[in-house]
């Protein structure tokens, strides 16, 4: 039967299995050496090993040798698991009974040290292999009392002590066996359950890295346990280690928040201003946990952010009806505009009918000029970059500019490096340029270099930056707020339109427009990805 499980197709045991047949094995070598050394330090005083002596030595003695052997075999894995753990416990009954034997049989009470190896056996092998080790164990037993009781003479009463002892091997061998296997399988179910956990853990901090609002996950005691970049880039990098980080000592008013909300869980959204970086955010507030509150999920939105998206869809939707209606709008316009044309080359008109049919014609110019911007919102999106020099570009527009506009080529000075090399619609650089000199010329002082054109990489990047500036008096820090803003102007014949438009085409491109505060004049910054020819 033996051989039967042992020519069974072997299957990979786990590393563990091995660790513990390491251990079991140092547990041999102890034992054996324990008796061998107390033979020798002791001799006759040894309790062990009195009846016969030399059997005693020379059984410890082998016994360590074998656990010597073992350790080696146990290293290089050979022979397979199975057979290997066989081998170790068979021998173990072996020199157990003889050093048993040497001391007197089943008084000596060295009977129940059966007991490890056959509960080891039970934990790393299979239920039939346990059993048949129990069985091996309890017939050496109960021959080695038949040899003292016929032989030696020896006392048949032991038998009780002998069977008791044989039927213990066999319980502890199945509970060994079968506590283990319950443990396996906790173990297995505790492994697959903690790579589901590790998975939707990975899954959860993908899902938060990629929202577009920051996330803060906060447990009861308010340490910051999982954030994203959008957080950082709301809040500001804290000066501590995210892990250790605690809400109170980051951001205290937001802390401060989440007090309140523990108390009202009702009202779940605050709008506070981040000191670090100056942003407006809103913080709403979820609970973690069913039965009692184990945390909280923080969304922080940017306010900034809401308003722009408010403010596009507004714009998309008066887009939208603009293009609808723009036919009907313009078809009136050009009436009237031709009508006062008309009216103005009739003789015989007095001054105050000669300024009235110019306001109208002057109007009519402006409403029409109107529409046609609120018409450019919806191109945004048809752009098609492509990689041109700045240098070159800008050598042509302000020599276009200078003399459609009819400005002497003196008041534009222009400075740029010819090997910048940027990625950008031609249409839409044209239009934001034209956009930005048309404000500066406006406004400047009408000098020799009273607009400047500068454009250099930004350090350190590959960022090219592009600054428009005029010596004129600038915006006023009141009305910066607004200066992108849909249909704000300070020119009483302007459209509101210019500089909104110019950022969303900016921003059509992948680059940014922003107003730069410079000691003197007004200064516009273009920002894009570039590269050197």
């Amino acid at each position: 039967m033996l051989t039967e499980w042992l020519q069974v197709r072997p299957r990979p045991q786990p590393e563990s299995y091995w660790r513990y047949l390491r251990y079991f094995n140092l547990f041999r070598l102890t034992l054996a050496g324990t008796f061998a050394v107390a033979y020798a330090l002791f001799g006759a005083v040894n309790p062990f090993g009195a009846y016969y002596p030399s059997l005693f030595y020379a059984t410890s003695i082998a016994y360590v040798f074998l656990a010597a052997l073992m350790v080696v075999l146990i290293d290089i894995r050979w022979p397979r698991f199975n057979l290997l753990l066989s081998a170790q416990v068979s021998a173990d009954i072996l020199f157990i009974v003889l050093l048993m034997h040497a001391s007197g049989g089943i008084q000596s009470g060295l009977g129940l040290l059966l007991l490890a190896p056959l509960v080891a056996i039970g934990m790393v092998s299979r239920g039939r292999l346990a059993m048949f080790h129990a069985a091996m164990a309890s017939i050496a037993l109960l021959l080695e009392q038949t040899y003292q009781v016929m032989v030696l003479e020896g006392s048949a009463k032991d038998y009780l002590q002998a069977s008791l002892t044989s039927m213990g091997f066999f319980a502890i061998a199945g509970l060994a066996f079968v506590l283990t296997r319950r443990l396996t399988v906790t173990e297995t179910l505790a492994q697959r359950q903690s790579i589901d956990l590790a998975n939707l853990a990975q899954v959860n901090q993908l899902v938060i890295q990629g929202m577009q609002d920051g996330v803060l996950v906060v447990d009861e005691q308010g340490r910051v346990r999982q954030h994203n970049s959008e957080a950082e880039k709301l809040l500001g990098k804290p000066s501590g280690i995210w892990s250790r980080l605690i809400l109170n000592d980051y951001f205290p008013a937001l802390s401060e928040c989440l007090q309140r909300w523990h108390t009202d869980p009702g009202n779940n959204r605050f709008e506070l201003t981040v000191p670090a970086t100056g942003k407006r955010v809103q913080a709403s507030f979820t609970a973690i946990g069913w039965d009692e509150v184990l945390g909280a999920v923080i969304f922080l939105e940017d306010l900034s952010l809401m308003q722009v998206r408010a403010q596009q869809n507004k714009l998309a939707a008066l887009g939208r009806l603009t293009a609808n209606i723009a036919h009907e709008i313009r078809n009136p316009l050009s009436a009237i505009n031709h009508a006062t044309e008309l009216l103005q080359e009739e003789p015989g008109k007095d001054a105050t009918q000669t300024r009235l049919l110019q306001i109208i014609h002057d109007n009519t110019h402006r409403l029409d000029r109107m529409v046609q911007d609120v018409l450019k919102l919806n191109r945004r999106d048809r752009a098609t970059p492509e990689t041109f020099c700045m240098g070159t570009i800008l050598h042509q527009f302000t020599e276009r500019f200078c003399q459609t506009e009819k400005i002497p080529s003196r008041v534009v000075v222009l400075d740029v490096a010819d090997d910048l090399m940027v990625r950008f619609d031609r249409h839409h650089f044209d239009q934001v340029l034209w956009n930005l000199c048309s404000n500066a010329w406006r406004y400047c002082q009408r000098r020799d270099g009273s607009i400047r054109l500068h454009a250099a990489f930004a350090s350190p990047g590959n960022v090219v930056q592009l600054d428009v500036a005029d010596d004129g008096p600038g915006v006023a820090e009141a009305l910066r707020a607004q200066l992108f803003e849909p249909f704000f102007t300070t020119d009483s014949t302007g459209t509101g339109l210019g500089l909104y438009i110019a950022r969303e085409l900016c921003e059509a491109n992948g680059a940014t427009l922003d107003y730069i505060e410079a000691p003197q004049g007004g200064q516009f910054r273009i920002s894009t990805e570039g590269e050197l020819r």
